[in-house]
């Protein structure tokens, strides 16, 4: 048995950071029912990209399908009656257009007291934008990850990857295993909401208490860290790689490796705010013996060094890696229309038992199935079709 197979959980969720949140739950085997509008067929608009593609078939594997009319009365009062049964409730909708379905909170506790219901909206539920549309990279010009990304003096640059996307599912689910396990101890339900907003702001972590504390507005570093040095990238003779050398150890360390006991007597790298004051200069004077040999070599002998240091992949190098390989990130699932497909396993751990592995629905695959887990008649469910409510 699976660590959440005791909790079903309603998904309502579009694009990525709902998806990501729920797939936190689905992974470890929460019984979770997608549940997709009865007119969506082209889901690159809202759902995650093609549904055959790698997006869709990353952020929904591990769920049972089913499809829903949430706009008649009709479709309505059967995902009330789902509620009655379930634990979890997840949506990504506006505030407004959440409330105007009734799948707030208030309406939902009165079904099932037990409830707990997850919300991701762009920048709240309630204040001057609470009824702004929520975008990723608008999430993080908004939060300060852009202003401290790229090279200095280039301007703003968004990070490669849906950042506020995804620490705000990741934060959603969180939040709902907390309230899950005060429910435990209290018999009732939570509102659990994150926006991309405040996901963004959070994962700016010390760069944002820089501000908070000491009033310091951080600028951009490019490849180096932004307070301590050297910490950043250096050219080989095939490559680059990154050095993280902070602290007077470390640096000694690295004076050894490179042989340069003699240039690093100047005082102007004697401590790690004199490096950092002289950040050109005290990587200059590594990257001239770094510059001479391969990435291979400096990875191998920095590390026996005890310094920190690997190499820069391109995606296709970070899974022939010998360790991305040891640990089985790269993780087959069998698909009924694709085949044997590989996605990204959770990266988190738990010995005993492995992620599960179900490839995503096909649209409204498990519609009759689980609504007859839900308790509704052959009958039922035969006019909930006929009403075009599923």
């Amino acid at each position: 048995m699976m660590p959440l197979s005791r909790f079903t959980v309603l998904d309502l969720t579009r694009v990525r950071s709902g998806p990501t949140c729920v797939r936190q739950l689905a992974d470890w085997g929460a019984n979770v029912i997608k549940i997709e509008a009865t007119d969506e067929v082209d889901t690159s608009k809202g759902m995650g990209g093609e549904r055959h593609g790698p997006d869709f078939q990353l952020v929904h594997r591990n769920k049972r399908g089913m499809t829903l009319n949430l706009k008649s009365a009709e479709g309505r009062a059967t995902f009330h009656r789902m509620v009655e049964k379930a634990d979890v409730v997840v949506e990504n909708y506006r505030p407004d257009v959440k409330n105007r379905l009734g799948l707030d909170y208030e309406t939902l506790s009165k079904i099932n007291p037990r409830i707990v219901l997850g919300s991701i909206s762009g920048f709240g539920q309630t204040g001057p934008y609470a009824k702004r549309p929520g975008f990723d990279q608008i999430a993080q010009g908004m939060g300060g990850l852009m202003s401290v990304t790229g090279l200095p003096g280039q301007g703003p640059v968004r990070v490669g990857i849906p950042v506020a996307d995804l620490t705000s599912g990741l934060y959603c689910a969180l939040g709902i295993m907390v309230a899950l396990l005060e429910r435990e101890v209290t018999g009732k339900g939570r509102w659990v909401h994150v926006s991309l907003l405040e996901a963004m702001i959070g994962m700016m972590d010390f760069q944002a208490t820089r501000w908070t504390m000491k009033g310091e507005v951080p600028k951009q570093a490019g490849n180096d860290h932004p307070t301590t040095t050297p910490t950043g990238l250096f050219t080989t003779t095939d490559g680059v790689v990154n050095l993280a050398g902070g602290g007077q150890n470390m640096w000694e360390r690295i004076v050894a490796v490179l042989g340069i006991e003699e240039q690093a007597k100047d005082p102007d790298v004697a401590n790690d705010k004199l490096r950092t004051k002289n950040r050109a200069k005290t990587n200059a004077m590594l990257q001239a013996v770094i510059g001479t040999n391969t990435s291979e070599y400096w990875v191998t002998r920095f590390n026996e060094a005890g310094v920190p240091c690997g190499p820069v992949y391109s995606m296709d190098q970070v899974f022939a890696d010998r360790q991305v390989q040891h640990l089985g990130m790269e993780m087959a699932v069998e698909h009924p229309v694709l085949g044997t497909i590989n996605t990204v396993r959770a990266p988190m751990q738990i010995e005993g038992v492995q992620c599960a592995r179900r490839p995503t629905p096909e649209q409204g695959q498990h519609t009759d199935e689980v609504l007859a887990e839900f308790g509704f008649s052959a009958e039922e469910i035969a006019t909930l079709r006929a009403q075009k409510a599923i």
